[in-house]
């Protein structure tokens, strides 16, 4: 389903990613890991359309992203760790507007709103306009409409920003049943417990660099440490000297 070869991406003088080649297959939960400045979020916003590469190929169920972005972006979702709702809309007004934009059948857009209004506990506040809502609620809305068009590749960075242990709990579960029903989910967490608990495999960058990747057992191996993920993540992604 994702397809990356030979990814570049400078900023000026900054090479943010550098050659990062990964095939990751349908209904994946990959997870992509590193410290702060490694190039996660630049690596998401590449995979996403919302930066050019500098070199590379990306391809998302075999389309090329530089040669049909708008056939991609009907494919995906994409959840930011900030993500931007419009504070004067309602969440049932927003949810419409989700549908309405990815030409989703108003019948859908009800059912699917039926199922995950009350799932998330926003349905009390479904006529509340959004910049009276909490941080969480709004987290929670933005993944009850990234859900509505069904998208068979998810893009997620930071999922449990400002969540509560409800949400985090609530969001994990739903995670790891939309990957069993066939959806590639790729996302960026400092919560290493999350990657090791429910990642098929795990991917960890460092200086723009991929340095690490596999499953939990695979990663042992190759770093020759048989501890926590943590204790991984630290051996591969420690500064040299």
């Amino acid at each position: 389903m994702i397809a990356i070869e030979h990814l570049t991406k400078t900023f000026g003088a900054l090479q943010a990613v550098k050659d990062l080649s990964l095939a990751i297959p349908r209904g994946e939960l990959f997870c992509f890991l590193g410290p702060n400045g490694a190039g996660k979020t630049t690596t998401i916003k590449l995979l996403c359309g919302l930066l050019k590469p500098t070199g590379g190929t990306i391809r998302i169920q075999g389309i090329d992203i530089q040669a049909d972005p708008a056939a991609v972006r009907r494919l995906i979702g994409y959840i930011p760790d900030t993500p931007f709702l419009y504070e004067r809309l309602t969440p049932a007004e927003f949810f419409q507007f989700i549908g309405d934009l990815h030409r989703v059948p108003p019948e859908r857009v009800e059912a699917t709103r039926a199922r995950f209004f009350p799932l998330f506990a926003i349905e009390e506040y479904a006529q509340t306009l959004i910049k009276d809502l909490s941080h969480g609620y709004r987290q929670r809305l933005i993944y009850a409409a990234t859900f509505l068009h069904q998208p068979e590749v998810l893009f997620i960075d930071e999922p449990f920003v400002g969540l509560d242990p409800f949400s985090i709990r609530l969001i994990r579960d739903l995670l790891r049943e939309r990957a069993r029903s066939g959806t590639t989910i790729f996302l960026t967490t400092h919560i290493l417990a999350f990657a090791e608990q429910l990642a098929d495999r795990i991917g960890i960058i460092a200086g723009g660099s991929l340095v690490g990747l596999g499953t939990l057992a695979e990663l042992r191996a190759r770093s020759s440490v048989q501890g926590p993920l943590e204790d991984i993540f630290l051996r591969l992604t420690r500064p040299e000297g």
